[in-house]
């Protein structure tokens, strides 16, 4: 059986399981402040080339964006993110359990746009009740989207100078960012996430990491009663330096961006395939995830072969599923997915 369900199904990098077995023994100060979680935000400083940034180590994505929600809000703000973003559809509710409402607006690919964030805005304010309503008070967005596309720069400082007009935070959810950083023509580095983004985090989980995220403010003013927020929330780890130690080893000698590259790599390969073989393709993008168009009827042969995630229903007839690559995709298994694809006819 090949397994194309997620990008976080496999366990971890083998050299983090080595770094933690190596220091299995050794006796550190808990919650972050051990000397690896402290090597660690220096080097993620270093490549952000924010010098003086904050930076948290939390245990996974959706408790990082519902401890953001809670630290960033006010009790009377909800946060703006599109009709697909993660936090309005696949988290279950855990934004609206700190008491703060998802405020969804259309999207293109998964991405808002800049001049929609901008009018949602001021219709609210225009609007004589607004205070009997749930105000804007951050806005999200996921880089790769829930779409696996991707932000341009110029996206990402039109976004931020909608925001710093109506003094909200931008924040962004990376929990697939090796891929984001890795992807062909893409003119975002971290460098450029954090000159645009008040609040975000770069994945683990997703990317190479047995679990955890790291969680970056590159004002640190911001980040005030962060953490007290987050061990509220249960989103830190007493043991804390088994985070520290995983993305010391992430962001040691550009780990983590040849891992994202990889599995770029082995997508486009399966891409280029299918659109080959006929298949159509919901979504245009470089990362690491694939949205493809099947006829129910082949995609039921198929699943007893290789697995898939229903994305949602294209019609009647059809699904759109999603083939995900991880860091540890394996190109043999690329192959034989793609011997397994039937070429679609009109």
């Amino acid at each position: 059986m090949l397994h194309f369900e997620s990008d976080y199904m496999e366990g971890a990098h083998p050299r983090i399981l080595e770094r933690l077995a190596e220091t299995n023994f050794e006796r550190t100060a808990g919650y972050g402040a051990d000397p690896y979680s402290e090597r660690a935000r220096q080097r993620i400083r270093a490549a952000c080339g924010c010098p003086d940034a904050a930076v948290f180590f939390t245990v996974g994505g959706t408790q990082t964006n519902a401890v953001a929600a809670d630290a960033l809000l006010r009790p009377w703000q909800g946060v703006l993110a599109a009709e697909s973003g993660h936090i309005g559809v696949h988290e279950a509710g855990a934004i609206e359990a700190t008491g703060h409402k998802v405020l969804t607006l259309p999207h293109r690919d998964g991405k808002l746009r800049a001049a929609e964030v901008e009018a949602w805005i001021r219709r609210f304010y225009a609007d004589a009740n607004f205070e009997h309503m749930v105000a804007p008070g951050m806005v999200y967005v996921s880089h790769p989207t829930e779409w696996g596309t991707l932000y341009t720069r110029a996206e990402l400082e039109a976004l931020r100078d909608v925001c710093r007009r109506h003094g909200i935070p931008l924040y962004l959810d990376g929990a697939r960012m090796a891929y984001a950083l890795a992807a062909e023509g893409t003119d975002v580095g971290l460098e450029t996430v954090a000159a645009c983004c008040d609040v975000f985090y770069i994945g683990g989980t997703k990317c190479g990491a047995l679990f955890g995220e790291a969680v970056v403010f590159p004002d640190p003013a911001l980040a005030a009663h962060f953490f007290s927020v987050a061990k509220r929330r249960g989103a830190v780890l007493a043991k804390g330096r088994l985070l520290g130690i995983q993305f010391d080893t992430l962001f040691a000698d550009g780990l983590y961006m040849r891992l994202g590259a990889r599995a770029d790599a082995l997508a486009a390969k399966l891409r280029r395939a299918l659109a080959d073989k006929g298949y159509e393709l919901r979504a245009a993008n470089p990362t690491n995830q694939i949205f493809v168009v099947v006829e129910n009827e082949r995609l039921a042969e198929l699943s007893e072969r290789a697995g898939c995630a229903f994305w949602e229903a294209a019609d009647e007839h059809r699904t759109v599923v999603r083939f995900a690559l991880g860091w540890d995709a394996r190109a043999s298994d690329v192959d034989e997915l793609i011997a397994l694809l039937e070429p679609r006819t009109p």
